[in-house]
This record gives structure tokens, sequence and C-alpha cells, in this order.
């Protein structure tokens, strides 16, 4: 797997990168520039960028715009968004126009090696991979009137960690629940949202943006 890391603190992109060779990963560049991504995008040919929202000159929102235009001109290239901070706002746009493929972790997540690469597979395998901390910020904001008020708490326990990009074996174990359990709880979300099979649609990933679009 071929990936790019752009963030403005040398140290951190640079030991990323390490910890990333050292697990097999193949890094094509370390940027520290919005620009500079764009760039090495273009010819460098990654899988998946990992993007700071934060970068230079102003250091608000340049990584996480980079991140929109990859969108549009590389659809098929993997993207890892990381913050210092919950910004439960514009950084999950790219979820809702079309989540296969994104991911949004907070930096102090990198330290956890397993689950830093675990979320890197599963961008790369097309899935939306949410910080539990941002699925928590997110469950605390949604009102009453939003099209999940009919889910039950363990219900939206499991949207929840779907919005990780949980499997149902992983929610089975972080739930100490039975697989059938689980599987009917997955399936009284999709019923209690309207989303009936289609040979398209990942229900999975409909299921988690309507839980965004709430939010």
């Amino acid at each position: 797997m071929r990936i790019v890391i752009a963030d403005d603190n040398v140290l951190l992109r640079e030991g990323i990168a390490h910890l990333l060779r050292s697990e097999g990963f193949t890094v094509t560049g370390t940027v520290g520039t919005a620009e500079a991504l764009l760039e090495a995008v273009g010819t460098g040919a990654p899988d998946i960028a990992v993007v700071d929202i934060r970068m230079p000159p102003t250091h608000t929102d340049e990584g996480l715009q980079a991140a929109v235009s990859l969108r549009r001109t590389h659809p098929a290239l993997g993207i890892l968004l990381l913050s210092q901070w919950v910004h439960a706002g514009r950084a999950l746009d790219l979820f809702r126009d079309g989540g296969a493929g994104i991911g949004y972790l907070l930096k102090d997540r990198v330290t956890d090696v397993d689950e830093f690469v675990d979320a890197l597979r599963r961008v790369a395998r097309g899935g939306s991979v949410l910080d539990p901390d941002v699925v928590a910020a997110l469950l605390t904001v949604t009102s009453g009137s939003d099209p999940l008020s009919s889910l039950t708490a363990r219900e939206r326990d499991v949207l929840g960690l779907m919005a990780e990009g949980r499997s149902n074996a992983a929610l089975a174990e972080h739930l100490h629940l039975g697989r059938k359990t689980v599987e009917t709880h997955v399936n009284a979300i999709f019923t209690k949202l309207g989303l009936s099979p289609t040979p398209d649609d990942n229900r999975r990933v409909l299921a988690v943006l309507a839980w965004l679009r709430s939010g």
C-alpha cells in the first residue's frame, strides 16, 4: 500500500512515516503544506493520503480543503484526516458527500499502532473510519427530531461503532453480544432508517451517513 503523509509538524510526519515503513507500507512522500500534498499525490500515485486538517499558512483548514479537492480529482484515493481536536463540522462533509474510503482520527490515536494501521487498511478497502471521540461528540448533539430518534439506546451504540468502521464480529466483541444479536440490531437499524437492500449501495455506509446528517 502506497501512502503520502501531509503534516506541518516534521517530527510527527516523519514519525508516522517511520512507523508505517516498519509495518510494511510504502511511503511515497512526506510534505508540510497543502500545496505540496496536491503535487505529491499527482506525482507519487499513492493509495492513501494521511492529511492534517490544520496546515500552513493559516493553520485553519488548508489540509481539509486539499482533501476535498483530492476527492474530486482523485476519487479512488483513500483519505485519512488527522486532527488535534474534535472538529465535527466541515471535516464530516467528506463523509456526507460519500463516505467510502474516508477516515477521521484524532492524532492521539496514532500512538496506538495496531489501531492506526487497522484504520488505514479499512480506508484502503473503501471503508469509513471515525474516531471514537468524534463519535461520542456527535452522539451528544443529535436531537430528538432527527431521523435516528426511533433507535433504541443499544441500536445507537451499534450505529456509533459502525461509524467507526467496525465489522459485526468487532461489534459483538466490543459490546459483549452474540453475533446473531448484533445482526438483529443492525437489521433493525436498516429497517428503521428505511434502507432496503440494493445491488449498488452499502447499507452500513448509508446508515452512518444518515447518522452524520443528523448531527
